[in-house]
């Protein structure tokens, strides 16, 4: 990162200033510490629901098995194949 000597930085809030003016200036500042204050909050709380890692595999949420799929009955007949029937 370069270094900004103050000269240079009284150069940057110059043209600033003249981009946006003395009126809006407050404002903008404002809108930004709000937006960031917003932004502080929400990655804390991110941060807060996370669950601590171990490094052992310890977790909050217990592990789910999968349950193999069975196969439907044969005899089951399906909703079309029942329209088809009483059509006849």
């Amino acid at each position: 990162m370069p270094n900004i000597k103050g000269w240079e930085l009284i150069l940057i809030l110059l043209v600033i200033l003249l981009l946006f003016g003395a009126k809006r200036l407050p404002d903008a500042a404002r809108g930004l510490g709000r937006s960031l204050r917003i932004f502080k909050a929400e990655t804390k709380g991110l941060r807060d629901d996370e669950p601590a890692e171990t490094g052992y595999g310890d977790t909050k949420e217990p592990r789910i098995e999968p349950r193999p799929i069975q196969p439907a009955d044969p005899d089951i007949t399906t909703a079309r194949e029942q329209r088809d029937r009483s059509e006849r």
